[in-house]
């Protein structure tokens, strides 16, 4: 397979094989650059649709020279959810949920995984390393351990959700905790894997973005046709971009005749990115202190900005943020109407579709993808602090009618 990385502010292209995560040249991010016109004469539907319904099935679009270094724990392949009742409550016609909290470790961090992990090996890595909110961690280190390597992980201390705190730790990762945010956690483990042999495997790496790009695909395969709006949490912006960029290949080698229209959700006390499109910037003002109780996008420099905003520029979609309680009040919906339990950052993209409805953004009649990104069980402690709290009483049948008759 041809490939290259490519940067996407200078233009200057580097080969597979050059272990690097920015432009050497001008610091700016790298894209992977694939051969469009090989691949488009070795795909279809119907090749696809003979493979197992996971990441790997559109193989021709994924980076790894050879099957031997293919790292896997069956990732990908997660429900599409038609949701007519929280489509009542966002207020449009169609809305489906893909429900990335499907994947092995609960995130859609497994489908970067697997193929950054795999590129560690073919890049003959014994080391990976990735600073973290949480879910990149369990997802690193739970590949990182079927692959054989060994895997550091860098967190904010007291800011990763016990979930996935309990995942990084169970796989066996040098777990650090630091005294200071994601963004602290992110330059020590950039500088590390410049100085040192270890490979870094935060979003900023673009062979890893490569893996995530799927679920574009799996939508597709999916729906039968292109949905007209996808709605992606934003944390350190990658995933929606790796989404878009996957729209972008299907629609280039001939699989699909249209592109959606990208939406982005961030939380209010984490929003740079909707901040500087909203004041009309030409860079990011990083947030120094980002706090939201969606641990997961609780990130006040992400580093994939740039391509976030291509996405949605491109794309002619929008960038919108949320409250906390508008958050938690779309986590309770999509779990109370549809029985599907998904961590706060998950809800922001609904909560995100529902604000915009409300502001005539989008139109009511719209088709809409909302990704929720990761399981309920991520984040527990959230979970009992926000819902009702249960009641004790004492084994007796009365005290019992008197709170169901109650309830009921």
């Amino acid at each position: 397979m041809k490939m290259w990385l490519k940067c996407i502010s200078c233009g200057k292209e580097y080969p597979p094989e050059a272990k690097i995560y920015t432009c050497p040249s001008c610091n700016s991010l790298l894209d992977v650059v694939l051969d469009y016109a090989e691949i488009s004469n070795n795909v279809s539907w119907s090749l696809f649709k003979a493979r197992a319904f996971k990441v790997w099935r559109y193989r021709e679009f994924l980076p790894i020279e050879k099957d031997e270094y293919i790292v896997s724990l069956g990732e990908g392949g997660t429900p599409l959810y038609r949701c007519d009742k929280l489509a009542k409550w966002v207020g449009i016609k169609d809305l489906y949920v893909k429900y990335e909290g499907a994947n092995p470790t609960g995130s859609f961090k497994d489908r970067g995984m697997t193929v950054g992990v795999s590129k560690a090996l073919e890049l003959k890595a014994k080391v990976v390393a990735c600073a973290s909110t949480g879910n990149t961690s369990a997802s690193l280190s739970a590949y990182a351990a079927k692959a054989g390597l060994k895997c550091l992980v860098l967190l904010p201390a007291g800011k990763v959700a016990l979930g996935k705190l309990a995942q990084a730790l169970m796989h066996g990762a040098e777990v650090v905790a630091i005294k200071g945010n994601f963004d602290d956690a992110l330059k020590l483990v950039i500088k590390l894997s410049m100085e040192r042999d270890v490979y870094l495997l935060n979003s900023v790496n673009p062979w890893r973005l490569e893996g995530q790009k799927t679920l574009a695909y799996e939508v597709v395969d999916q729906l039968g046709f292109v949905p007209e709006y996808v709605a992606v949490p934003m944390g350190n912006c990658g995933n929606i971009s790796a989404i878009y960029k996957g729209f972008k290949e299907l629609s280039i080698t001939g699989l699909a005749d249209a592109t959606p229209k990208m939406i982005g959700v961030q939380a209010e006390g984490a929003a740079p990115v909707v901040e500087m499109l909203e004041k009309g910037l030409n860079t990011l003002r990083p947030i120094e202190k980002p706090e939201t109780l969606a641990t997961a996008i609780r990130i006040g420099n992400p580093i994939n900005w740039p391509k976030a905003i291509n996405a949605m520029r491109e794309s002619k979609g929008i960038a919108i943020k949320v409250s906390d309680a508008e958050i938690i009040e779309a986590q309770k919906a999509i779990a109370r109407l549809e029985g599907l339990g998904v961590e706060p950052a998950s809800a922001a993209s609904v909560a995100g579709l529902k604000k915009l409805v409300e502001h005539d953004k989008i139109p009511r009649d719209a088709q809409v993808v909302a990704v929720c990104t990761g399981h309920l069980l991520k984040d527990p402690e959230e979970v009992v602090e926000v819902s009702e709290k249960f009641k004790e009483i004492e084994a007796s049948m009365d005290e019992l009618e008197k709170i169901v008759l109650a309830k009921l």
